[in-house]
């Protein structure tokens, strides 16, 4: 499990639309990590939060924004307002 590997999901997510859709529709950092593992990326929730917002930028057609607080739960992804 690497923050490696979660860029690189990221990356074929920028490239596949079948990814980002499913990605959009995701409610929550498992949900993400599941979907990376079927295709073959394997990561902890800890990695999210050392994403920039750069690496972010882009995934799913850029309709997904990334809440990082200082609270239990962080990065879920969020619609913006």
């Amino acid at each position: 499990m690497s923050l490696e590997s979660l860029k690189s999901f990221l990356s074929k997510a920028r490239a596949d639309d079948s990814i980002k859709l499913k990605l959009k529709g995701t409610k929550s950092q498992d949900e993400v990590i599941a979907l990376a593992k079927e295709h073959g990326h394997e990561f902890g929730s800890e990695h999210f939060s050392q994403l920039s917002k750069e690496e972010l930028d882009g995934v799913a057609g850029g309709k997904i924004k990334w809440h990082v607080a200082d609270v239990p739960l962080m990065g879920y992804p969020i619609d913006p307002l």
